[in-house]
């Protein structure tokens, strides 16, 4: 089992900027790779960002690209999600998700550990 705590959100005004944190504990041993997902209220969660186990790899969707930066320290089981230039289109739970393989996924059901999300809210 893998346990993952978010931190780092709160209210931005837009154009501003966030650093989420993502901290893993339990079997921290497991070579998993790390994603990012959001929800917003009445809306599918969607992608947001995916790192290899390694950090070499990243993925983003054009939403995000560009604004977001994912980045992970495997020495203290914690992974990052650095959002600038925030939009109020950027409000939503954001969650932190891990998956038991060492490539990145953007799909939801590849992911085996969630953790419990964290408020993101820009305003205009």
């Amino acid at each position: 089992q893998v346990q993952l705590v978010e931190s780092g959100g709160g209210l931005v005004q837009a154009g501003g900027s966030l650093r989420l944190s993502c901290a893993a504990s339990g079997r921290t041993s497991s070579k998993c790779a790390m994603g990012w997902f959001r929800q917003a209220p009445g809306k599918e969660r969607e992608f947001v960002a995916a790192i290899s186990w390694s950090g070499r790899t990243t993925y983003y969707p054009d939403s995000v690209k560009g604004r977001f930066t994912i980045s992970r320290d495997n020495a203290k089981n914690t992974v990052y999600l650095q959002m600038n230039s925030l939009k109020p289109e950027d409000t939503a739970v954001y969650y932190c998700a891990a998956r038991t393989r060492m490539s990145v996924s953007d799909l939801k059901y590849e992911y085996d550990y969630w953790g419990q999300g964290t408020q993101v809210t820009v305003s205009s």
